[in-house]
């Protein structure tokens, strides 16, 4: 009891001194929006979709205001209509099925495996029982499902998929990087992602018709022809009279910090796996806790770690973490009855009532979730994981769990 962790687990490492700088200047020219450049100019927005859409190998990319408004474009985009289900995983984070009821639309939770990802028997019958055309599926806190069997299913069923890449931003499936599988995806740039402006989203697809609508969707107005990876104006002669304005557009300010962070997001991620690995292999064998396969074709980018304590009771469940917080480790539990901080479960969102699902409920009663800062070190990650194993196992030493 006498090792107590002394790190904080919502700290990020500083914006650098270059990201500072093109902020600076920024702010010195006053244009902080993203059509207010000056002449001959591009804008720091513009040319931030640019170059993600390089990065991610994509035709088209939209900033916008954050993560979750980018999903909310893409339904729309996708014409969402009032009472319409729309898939989405039952583990997720609640701006998923928030963006599905702000279209209208009604969300339709679909079962979660022990591997923390989609369950593809239960999509595929929730499929056929709903009709849905639309499958909002979410790469919760990193974890990606078997996209080639995902998208095999959703063809053959003629359901569009968007992704929801908040957690999994420079991740890969077979080599294929994550938000290239499905007809649009969205990303967050939000403090605890994998790029920080504070609040932010950016939007990817190769679909012109699409991407059209989303920009006039995000408040373009009649300025469309300023973006540098929107496509051409042919595809905005009716869209313009026909999309209305739902503004949500990224300001240079953000896209500024945005622009040096993507250059170095490679190493970022390979850093973030460094500290997953250690805390790995510390819990590994860890009696009572069950970690989560990874499979071989996923190439994840791990800025969290989540962890099973399948079949333990709540009060349990409740002593692991209380127990480990007074040894100064953080643990979220996404399995508690009543939401708290950004866990919450299906059964939270009473606006978008579900059906049980046992197995399920199994698996979500037992996730914790412990957050990876790089401002930890893996020396500290080893502190962080030798202090879970150790509560993890007295607890279920005491025949408490």
């Amino acid at each position: 009891m006498n090792d107590v962790f002394k790190g904080n687990f919502t700290q990020q490492e500083p914006i650098s001194d270059e990201a500072i700088e093109a902020a600076v200047n920024v702010m010195r020219s006053g244009r902080l929006h993203r059509y207010n450049v000056g002449e001959g100019e591009d804008g720091e927005v513009a040319l931030l979709e640019q170059e993600f859409a390089a990065y991610m190998g994509s035709k088209y990319c939209l900033a916008v205001s954050s993560g979750g408004y980018a999903i909310a474009t893409a339904l729309r985009a996708l014409g969402v209509a009032p009472g319409e289900p729309v898939l989405t995983n039952a583990f997720t984070l609640a701006p998923v099925p928030g963006a599905i009821a702000s279209t209208g639309g009604v969300p339709v939770f679909v079962g979660v495996t022990e591997g923390l990802v989609i369950d593809l028997p239960d999509l595929e019958a929730k499929i056929k029982a709903t009709g849905s055309r639309i499958l909002l599926l979410s790469h919760m806190r990193g974890h990606i499902c078997d996209m080639d069997d995902l998208m095999m299913l959703c063809n053959a069923l003629d359901v569009q998929v968007i992704e929801d890449c908040a957690h999994t931003m420079g991740a890969r499936w077979n080599g294929v990087l994550s938000g290239r599988h499905g007809v649009m995806a969205a990303y967050s740039t939000q403090t605890y992602k994998h790029l920080n402006s504070g609040e932010g989203g950016l939007l990817i697809s190769d679909d012109p018709e699409l991407m059209a609508k989303a920009t006039i969707l995000s408040g373009s107005y009649m300025l469309f022809e300023r973006h540098l990876a929107a496509p051409g104006p042919e595809y905005f002669t009716e869209t313009k009279y026909q999309t209305p304005n739902i503004s949500g557009r990224m300001d240079h300010l953000r896209a500024a910090i945005l622009r040096v962070q993507l250059r170095d997001l490679d190493q970022q991620c390979a850093r973030w796996n460094v500290r997953y690995k250690v805390v790995e292999e510390i819990l590994n064998d860890t009696t009572g806790l069950t970690l989560i396969n990874r499979p071989v074709a996923e190439a994840y980018v791990a800025s969290s770690f989540q962890f099973l304590l399948l079949d333990w009771s709540e009060d349990a469940i409740d002593d692991v973490v209380a127990r480990c917080l007074k040894r100064g480790v953080e643990l979220k539990w996404f399995g508690g009855a009543e939401p708290a901080g950004f866990t919450s479960r299906y059964d939270s969102w009473r606006y978008a009532p579900s059906e049980a699902m046992p197995d399920s409920d199994r698996v979500l009663k037992g996730i914790l979730d412990l957050r990876l800062p790089l401002t930890f070190s893996p020396e500290d990650c080893a502190q962080i994981a030798r202090i879970i194993r150790g509560e993890v196992s007295a607890v279920w030493q005491a025949g408490c769990a």
